[in-house]
């Protein structure tokens, strides 16, 4: 009996071959872009899943609350791992990531940047899944100056065939052995890392030092212990070791537990090493999802039932044949099948073309093997069968429901379906797709607002150059900076330590002059010369810039909401210091610069304090705009 529907439906399908393939193209579309955003949340949802023991992977955060902000930090400090794999009988293991700034690495010839590393304990491999290609996981990171690297970076340095391990690679000062090589982290990480270099060959780590803050802290815990615990163990680390340093600056501060599951759509804390998704987008997504298979289905069943009056003398001779009304059903239940698996089929042929664009788009990293998955098989049956039985569904017990002898007297009016259930498909069709172009307008006019938002800087034709930051290469910044200038296409070359939108930006507790006595609070910083504001455009709205070296330790510059946070009337001559400092040696404030957006526009703008600092690693370069590209050669 199955045999006979599906080749009834492939002849019917060849008998009107032009409206069956207007059909599968409505539904080819609307299951391509479905199944792109169903392995965008599928990825979303999976992060950090590949660990094995991801359940019992819990990372240590940081809640600091000052008198009138709260700072949330991923980062903790170095003591706290080791105190709680001693402390705490609940915790297996616990591991910490120190992140190395961009270093120049080389082997002989090749020589190349790096901004994936860090330096990690030895015990890493202990909690998190890492497939090691060579190399011993157990003792890998054991000794001083000893490192991991990926598979990608041992084929950058040192070919596809020969192997890394026992191989050196060198810094400018210093020279470390390949102990291991793992196979890349995968995209769908948290934390993802290309080099791991062992923690005892970090130098200042701040040994028990409990207010210094830099480094990720992770805990495994023993199988079948909770996290609920932990907090209050937390409470009695912070007492012991943590409030006799802060409450002198009327600091307080307490620890937070995040299951490692949910930090890519739930976090919200800064400092996070790689970009974080958000649950909300995964709703959206889901909903965009369903209902454009909604739609697809729709039109499927409204082109269908619209093309009703072909099939009614077909229906109606069959009735009178002592076809069964549940035969009619499946009939047209398989043929909407069928049209669904056809379209499926394209549609993944349409997803493996597309696949390119789309990781460009999604930051994502699918490949022809990701449609192959078993899940994601399952999931493309799954949509044929919806798909095929719900644009199916009507149409079937619409037809089927036509009465023989009105067909056969040519009155298919009376013998048609529910009108009103026709009208009804059209307009929640055309709802559907009106609310989500709305939406489409929506998100586009805050993407504009994105990219023409005065970020109270000017990014256009500037180039920034980090120059890898040792002794000797500082010292070569000034002449770097003048050969730039003799370039014919330079406007302006500004130094600094950091740049806008950069996670580098220091965060110094300071005693500030107030209306009312001096107070200590915790504010951005970062080092800048003469020619750094210039360089981005940042307009000096009261006061003067930098003049040069004089303003060295003396002077210093604030933005327009340090000023309206501390309520100076009169910002010029305003005092700030290093908390504790007896000398007496204050900077004053010269200057009040416009102000610019340090981090993402969610967050508002912060104080903010600038030193005068010539010779930082961070170049700005302003380029001319005619012959820009003979300027960056």
């Amino acid at each position: 009996m199955i045999k006979n529907l599906f080749l009834i439906a492939i002849r019917n399908f060849r008998k009107d071959k032009w409206y069956n393939l207007l059909n599968i193209l409505g539904l080819t579309i609307g299951i391509s872009f479905s199944l792109f955003l169903i392995f965008y949340i599928r990825d979303e949802l999976n992060f950090d899943r590949y660990n094995k023991k991801a359940d019992r992977i819990y990372r240590i955060v940081s809640y600091i609350q000052e008198k009138d902000k709260n700072t949330n930090w991923t980062i903790t400090q170095f003591p706290l791992g080791p105190t709680m794999a001693k402390d705490f009988p609940e915790v297996e293991e616990a591991v910490r990531f120190a992140p190395r700034e961009r270093t120049l690495f080389k082997n002989g010839e090749s020589n190349y940047y790096e901004t994936k590393l860090y330096y990690a304990d030895s015990n890493i491999f202990k909690i998190f899944t890492v497939k090691f290609l060579e190399g011993n996981a157990a003792n890998a990171l054991d000794q001083p100056n000893s490192i991991v690297i990926s598979k990608s970076l041992a084929v950058k340095y040192f070919g596809r065939n020969t192997p890394a391990l026992g191989k050196t690679l060198r810094t400018v000062y210093d020279l470390y052995k390949v102990t291991g090589v793992i196979a890349d982290i995968p995209q769908n990480s948290h934390l993802r890392y290309d080099m791991l270099i062992s923690m005892s060959s970090l130098k200042n780590n701040g040994g028990q030092n409990w207010g210094n803050f830099n480094y990720f802290t992770y805990v495994l815990l023993k199988p079948g212990a909770r996290a609920d615990g932990l907090s209050k163990k937390l409470e009695q680390v912070y007492h012991k070791n943590v409030e006799p340093l802060f409450s002198q600056f009327n600091i307080k501060m307490e620890y937070g537990v995040q299951p490692i599951t949910e930090i890519h759509l739930h976090s919200k804390l800064e400092r996070e090493p790689e970009e974080l998704g958000s649950m909300s987008y995964i709703w959206i997504f889901s909903a965009v999802a369903f209902f454009m298979l909604l739609i697809a289905c729709i039109n499927y069943m409204n082109l269908t039932t619209a093309r009703s009056a072909r099939r009614a003398k077909e229906i109606g001779i069959r009735k009178v044949t002592g076809s069964s009304r549940r035969q009619l059903i499946l009939q047209f239940l398989c043929e909407s099948v069928l049209t669904a698996f056809i379209a499926v089929l394209l549609s993944i042929i349409l997803v493996i073309l597309l696949l390119p664009v789309f990781n460009a788009l999604s930051g994502k990293a699918f490949t022809v093997q990701t449609l192959l998955q078993p899940f994601n098989l399952f999931l493309l049956l799954a949509i044929c069968l919806f798909t095929g039985l719900a644009g199916g569904s009507y149409p079937a017990f619409y037809l089927s429901g036509f009465k023989p002898v009105s067909v056969l007297k040519g009155s298919l009016s009376k013998a048609s379906g529910n009108a009103n259930l026709r009208r009804t498909l059209v307009v929640l069709q055309f709802s559907i797709s009106m609310i989500m172009l709305i939406c489409t307008w929506i998100v586009y006019t805050q993407l504009s607002f994105l990219r023409k938002k005065d970020l109270g800087f000017d990014k256009n034709q500037v180039m920034t150059v980090t120059v890898n930051t040792g002794e000797d290469e500082r010292g070569k910044i000034a002449s770097m900076d003048n050969e730039f200038r003799s370039v014919p296409g330079v406007k302006t070359v500004g130094t600094g330590n950091c740049y806008p939108g950069s996670a580098n930006i220091n965060l110094n507790l300071f005693t500030v002059q107030t209306k009312n006595g001096y107070v200590d609070k915790a504010i951005e910083s970062y080092g800048v010369d003469e020619n750094y504001l210039g360089a981005l455009g940042i307009k000096i709205v009261k006061g003067r810039n930098f003049s040069g070296l004089p303003d060295t330790l003396h002077s210093i510059l604030v933005n327009e909401a340090m000023v309206k946070h501390f309520g100076w009337d009169e910002a010029i001559g305003k005092r700030v210091k290093f908390p504790g400092d007896t000398s007496g040696n204050y900077a004053e404030v010269i200057g009040v610069c416009r102000d610019f957006n340090q981090n993402s526009l969610y967050n508002p703008i912060a104080p903010m304090v600038l030193f005068y600092g010539a010779n930082g690693n961070v170049i700005q370069l302003k380029l001319k705009p005619a012959n820009l590209h003979e300027s960056i050669t």
